[in-house]
This record gives C-alpha cells, sequence and structure tokens, in this order.
C-alpha cells in the first residue's frame, strides 16, 4: 500500500518532553577543503591546496544532533578515547546541548574520518580508528540500564566499529523496561538485532544478510523470513531512488523517494532513524514516522557532507 498524505508534524511541545537514548560508534568527520590546480610531479594525482578546515559530528554523534535537531532531548551513551579528537567530539556535542555518557578507553583512537574536498568533490577519505576495550563496553551495559528508565526510545547506531559488541543484552534489557528499539545495522550477522522492535538496513546490507532478491515478491518473502528469524516487528528498508519500504506484520507500506537532486548521502542513513526515533518516540505509527523520516531523508541528501535536518526544514 502506497499512500502520499502526511499527518501535520508533532507540536515542539511534544517533541521537547520526549527522550531518546542513542547508543553506537561516534566519529569525528575532518574536512580539508581546497582548491585544485594542478598534477603532483611525483605521481599521477591531484595536489590539494588546503584553504579551509571543517569538524562535524559522526556516526552515533550525528544520529545524536539529529535526534536534537528535531526538538527532542537526547543522551548519547558511547566510549571515545582520551585524545584530541574525543576532546572536540565533547565540545561539539556541548555546543550543539547533546547530553553525554562517555566512557574513556585509554588505549581507543577516537574514531576520526577525514575528507580532502576539491572543487565540492570528495577526493580521498582517511580513516583512523581501533576496537575500543571489551571490559569497558561491559561498563557501558551497566551505565545503559541506568539510563533507561528516564528515557522514552532506544536508538542503536551500529558502524560495525566495535561499540556495539553487548548490544543483545542491551535490546533485552530496554525491552524488558518496555522500550522500543530502533536498530541501523551493520555487518551480516542481524542475529544480535534479535528482539528490536524496528531495524532500518539499506538494500546493500539487508543484501548481505538475506542475498539477492529477484523480484518484489521474493524481497518480500525474504524480510518475512528476516522478520521471524530474529524476532524483530519491523524492517524498514531504505532503497535510494526507490524510496522507502516498511515490512510488518501488518502489512508492507511503500514511500516513493522525495523528488529532488543528490548531492551528498553521507550521514542520510543517520536522519532517516533520528527521524523515525523522534516521530515514534511522540506517538506516530510506524507507517507515519516512516513518511516524515523519508521527507527527512530527501531534505539532508542535499547537503554537503555529514549534516542533519532541523524541525523548522521538516516543517516547511
Amino acid at each position: 500500500m502506497t499512500k502520499n498524505l502526511l499527518q501535520g508534524l508533532p507540536a515542539r511541545e511534544l517533541l521537547a518532553a520526549k527522550r531518546v537514548l542513542v547508543v553506537g560508534d561516534v566519529m569525528l568527520d575532518r574536512y580539508w577543503h581546497g582548491a585544485v590546480e594542478r598534477i603532483s610531479p611525483e605521481a599521477p594525482v591531484p595536489v590539494v591546496r588546503v584553504e579551509r578546515e571543517e569538524e562535524r559530528l559522526g556516526g552515533a554523534a550525528n544520529v545524536a544532533l539529529g535526534v536534537k535537531m528535531l526538538g527532542a532531548r537526547t543522551t548519547l551513551l558511547t566510549v571515545v578515547g582520551r585524545d584530541q579528537p574525543a576532546v572536540k567530539l565533547r565540545e561539539l556535542l556541548h555546543a550543539q546541548g547533546v547530553e553525554t555518557v562517555l566512557r574513556d578507553d585509554p588505549k581507543l583512537q577516537t574514531i576520526v574520518k577525514l575528507r580532502v574536498i576539491g572543487r565540492a568533490q570528495q577526493l580521498l577519505r582517511i580513516d583512523f580508528e581501533n576496537e575500543p576495550d571489551h571490559e569497558l563496553l561491559g561498563e557501558m551495559t551497566d551505565a545503559f540500564e541506568q539510563q533507561l528508565a528516564s528515557h522514552d526510545l532506544v536508538l542503536f547506531s551500529d558502524y560495525g566499529k566495535g561499540g556495539l559488541a553487548h548490544i543483545p543484552q542491551m535490546i533485552a534489557l530496554a525491552r524488558a523496561a518496555g522500550k522500543p528499539v530502533l536498530v541501523d545495522p551493520k555487518g551480516s550477522d542481524f542475529q544480535r538485532y534479535a528482539g528490536a522492535t524496528v531495524i532500518t538496513p539499506n538494500r546493500a546490507e539487508l543484501a548481505l544478510v538475506s542475498g539477492q532478491w529477484r523480484s518484489e515478491a521474493d524481497l518480500t518473502a525474504k524480510v518475512d523470513a528476516l522478520r521471524a528469524e530474529i524476532g524483530v516487528e519491523a524492517v524498514l528498508l531504505t532503497r535510494s531512488e526507490e524510496g522507502m519500504s516498511l515490512f510488518a506484520a501488518d502489512g508492507i507500506s511503500h514511500e516513493p523517494a522525495q523528488a529532488r537532486e543528490v548531492f551528498d548521502v553521507t550521514g542520510a542513513g543517520d536522519t532517516v532513524i533520528a527521524t523515525l526515533a523522534v516521530m515514534m518516540a511522540a506517538g506516530l505509527s510506524m507507517e507515519e514516522a516512516m513518511r516524515w523520516a523519508n521527507r527527512a531523508g530527501g531534505i539532508v541528501v542535499g547537503k554537503f557532507g555529514t549534516a542533519t535536518v532541523s524541525y523548522e526544514e521538516l516543517q516547511a
């Protein structure tokens, strides 16, 4: 079934009373912008003369910011290193009013994604990362349980960087506390998300787990089998130019892609799940929350780099 009409956006006052707990892998997104005027004499590569540097919240930190920009309150629970990127992440989160419960791992290199930009085009990305200490992640589970009572919904942002090693236990704790659980998944093992309310894979992520589909009927069969296998209530499949499809026990809903030029898809999944979480926390059905998430996704892909969508933009 396909519907295009949106109910009114929940009032700011309602959203301001809702709290979303965001847990996952955080990173600092760095951008070096510069002019490209020649090819290096040392190798056949462009020479970028850096003119401007920029730092933004990435990963689960961008998801938490997305929740905040839509008007809800949020707490970010994660692990960072004891290094300069972690200091910058703290500064950016504090400046945006995102509440945090951060655990410091002295052995961890806070994840940094450095993108070199020339003439508004990404020329190169360099990643700096390693995995956090598992004992420290175990302590995070205790902190997670302490935060549950004061939040309306839990959102896991899994970037496959090791920060959600204990996600099965945390999902079980959240569901035992009666909290809806949303997961942006990664990797080939979706069994670790068993019991979640909604998971939001994209086409490539779903194909990695369920295999490629030959038709819409085949896709539906594969998603239904996945839902039954891992015990999730719904799967929201993001399909790029094909829009979004929500597979739930009561049927399938589809939203066509928003008609706008795509500039950059970086962080689009963050915006989709942040919007879905806020709308569901506000009491909207999954189907209606998906429509707002689809609209938000259509807005954010028109922006450069890791970005968010504000309440005002969504309202407009």
